[in-house]
């Protein structure tokens, strides 16, 4: 099995460069989906790659 198809909060916020807080803002905003499994909350890697994609967008529609 090759690259993980989900990750925590703290290795997603590693993944964006970004706080933990920060990660956990954007999960609780909606703006990152995640998907709870037993007391671990996880973030499918495609929605980090649609966060990063719908950022780049807006900033070059800007």
């Amino acid at each position: 099995m090759g690259e993980k198809v989900a990750y925590s909060i703290e290795e997603a916020a590693q993944a964006l460069s970004l706080g933990r807080t920060t990660v956990k803002k954007l999960v609780a905003t909606g703006k990152l989906a995640s998907v709870r499994v037993g007391r671990r909350r996880l973030i499918p890697r495609s929605v980090l790659e649609e966060y990063v994609n719908r950022l780049v967008e807006d900033q070059a529609s800007a």
